[in-house]
């Protein structure tokens, strides 16, 4: 029987280095803390959403659309989509304060938002990562020219560089 009990003791007391290790283990692993004013941290490298230098109403409208692969042809493009005015692209007002138009290869437009980023770039696309792989980037913006591009490489090459001539408004 003392045998017996002697045998239980040192199993124990075997067992406290064990769980000190353990327990010292656990105790040097933190968890984040946040404050309730502070937001949570992003991804790395990841911007966190910031608003537009462009405010939707102004990209709101019917624009002719073409576009060009090479920058020697924006001038004939231009005038290309200035002749689309017949059958207008129709950019419409979103219900949360975005824009209605089509994201690459999606037949059916939705509502996209207008966003900045840290570098002074303005984008177009769904709630996210800015910028984020369906997005595109909105190379210039005069009010009556807007000219942008995919960032998903994929898409940029197909579509290449998007011009958007603002129609007249109608008679």
């Amino acid at each position: 029987m003392i045998r017996s009990f002697n045998a239980r003791l040192v199993a124990r007391f075997a067992a406290i280095p064990a769980l000190t290790l353990f327990l010292g283990a656990c105790s040097s692993m933190s968890l984040p803390s946040f404050s309730s004013n502070e937001p949570p941290p992003t991804e790395p490298g990841v911007a966190p959403e910031m608003p537009a230098t462009i405010r939707a109403d102004e990209i709101v409208g019917r624009w002719g659309l073409a576009s060009f692969q090479n920058p020697a042809d924006r001038p004939r493009t231009e005038k290309a989509a200035r002749d689309q005015c017949k059958q207008p692209y129709v950019i419409g007002a979103g219900q949360s304060g975005g824009v209605i138009m089509h994201l690459a290869d999606q037949a059916t437009p939705q509502e996209l938002r207008l966003k900045g980023s840290p570098s002074g770039k303005n984008y177009i696309g769904p709630p996210g990562p800015t910028p984020g792989e369906q997005d595109r980037e909105i190379v210039s913006f005069d009010g009556r020219v807007l000219i942008t591009r995919f960032v998903d490489k994929d898409a940029g090459v197909r579509y290449g560089n998007m011009v958007y001539v603002r129609c007249a408004p109608r008679a």
